[in-house]
């Protein structure tokens, strides 16, 4: 079976013959064991995908499906599998009550691949510590109303006001525990403000075909941040200035923000450096195998540890720059 390019789906055709599964003898440590040809042989196997070819052809992990045939059940039992299935068609596309009840509830759910995944003692913690972020945005609209477009905007108002939220507390923070403004806006305020980017960046490169998604949205995010975070707040605080402040001038003072600027670029061209190493040894900008994926995120944690410290010793005159 060949896989076009950009081909995700494929529909395996499987021929069933009505034969009973002959007895086998299997070697199992050196004794021979029989095995039975009871009433379920051969209605039960597994279809299993592995070794894709050509070189680059990518299976999921999950790659094995269990097939059962059963000949007939009864109807209570045929009940409860139309609700069991219904409960999971259900999952994937909720109504605006199922998304509260999915939201207090902890249940199994079914990922990407359509298999079942049970509750780990880790969802378990994570869902009661999160529970009421949950309930809140449940109030988002389904996805499947008006094409998406009322989920994204109500969704896009709730990230905007909690970011808005986060950033304010950061700040308050900063003041209290004594930090300049310089330090709290490199730490605090932009670590609050970039982690819903973060979580973004994280679903998009385990859900699309190319690091293209994640990567282009830590670079819009910044550019948003950057020329819109900025230009609309000075823009209208000149106008402000303009109309009710002596001359009409509105000046800010410069701080170090040009040695902040050349220290990022800097450490942006590494980063850049090392994904186009990845691309050309590895074959892809995000994961691989794990020594090499650990050693890319424990450098890439170092460039930001080394932008946050430079940043904060300039702040405080420690050492001279720019």
């Amino acid at each position: 079976m060949i896989f076009e390019n950009g081909e995700n789906m494929k529909v395996i055709p499987i021929n069933i013959t009505n034969e009973r599964v002959p007895k086998m003898k299997t070697k199992d440590f050196g004794e021979d064991e029989n095995i039975e040809d009871d009433e379920t042989a051969g209605v039960k196997f597994k279809v299993i995908l592995e070794k894709p070819i050509p070189q680059g052809v990518k299976i999921s992990r999950k790659n094995c499906c269990t097939i059962e045939i059963i000949e007939e059940i009864s109807g209570e039992e045929a009940a409860a599998d139309m609700n069991l299935l219904e409960f999971f068609v259900n999952q994937k596309n909720p109504t605006w009550g199922a998304q509260f009840k999915q939201a207090v509830m902890l249940s199994p759910t079914v990922d990407d691949d359509d298999m079942f995944d049970d509750v780990t003692l880790f969802e378990g913690l994570t869902h009661f510590a999160t529970i009421g972020w949950k309930v809140l945005f449940a109030l988002i609209p389904p996805c499947q109303w008006g094409g998406g477009k009322p989920a994204f905007i109500v969704a896009l108002s709730f990230i905007g006001g909690i970011t808005a939220i986060v950033a304010e507390v950061a700040t308050v923070l900063g003041c209290t525990v004594g930090l300049k403004p310089a330090v709290t806006a490199i730490t605090l305020v932009a670590v609050g403000t970039s982690l819903p980017d973060t979580f973004a960046s994280m679903t998009a490169a385990r859900t699309s075909a190319t690091a293209d998604s994640a990567i282009g949205n830590v670079t819009g995010s910044n550019s948003v941040n950057v020329f819109v975070g900025l230009g609309l707040p000075w823009l209208i605080s000149a106008i402000y200035a303009q109309k009710n402040t002596p001359g009409g001038k509105y000046v800010t003072p410069q701080g170090s923000l040009a040695f902040s600027v050349m220290l990022f670029l800097i450490l942006s061209i590494t980063c850049f450096i090392v994904l186009g190493i990845r691309r050309v040894k590895i074959g892809g900008e995000l994961g691989g195998e794990n020594p090499t994926k650990i050693l890319s995120t424990m450098f890439l944690i170092s460039l930001w540890i080394i932008y946050v410290t430079f940043s904060t010793l300039k702040a405080y005159d420690i050492i001279e720059g720019i």
